[in-house]
């Protein structure tokens, strides 16, 4: 069974930082597109950082010189170096893991970051 599990979420002060990790019980996870999601109420999940299992990064505009994606491979594991906070990034962030290959996706299930003095 798959699991993506994030964690590493939390009420933060405006130009803190924060660290999100995903761990995921994923069979060839070296070979996934791994990403980061976030969703506020109302609106659709978007994208703000994924990583492909070559290591190239993409990142949203909104979070570009702020945030930093990585992963392990030995570890299964995806992180989300979050600075510079803003009170606009909070959301409930999601790890989401992609194979083109084999056509298939996961989500986690979702972190709540909050930005707030």
């Amino acid at each position: 069974q798959v699991q993506l599990v994030g964690s590493g979420g939390g009420l933060v002060q405006p130009g803190g930082s924060l660290r999100l990790s995903c761990a995921a019980s994923l069979s060839g996870f070296s070979g996934y597109y791994m990403g980061w999601y976030r969703q506020t109420p109302g609106n659709q999940r978007d994208l703000v950082a994924r990583i492909a299992p070559g290591g190239a990064t993409t990142y949203a505009d909104s979070v570009k010189g702020r945030f930093a994606i990585s992963r392990d491979n030995a570890k299964n594991t995806v992180d989300l170096q979050m600075n510079s906070l803003k009170p606009e990034d909070t959301a409930v962030y999601y790890c989401r893991a992609n194979s083109l290959t084999r056509g298939i996706a996961y989500w986690g299930q979702g972190t709540q970051v909050t930005v707030s003095s």
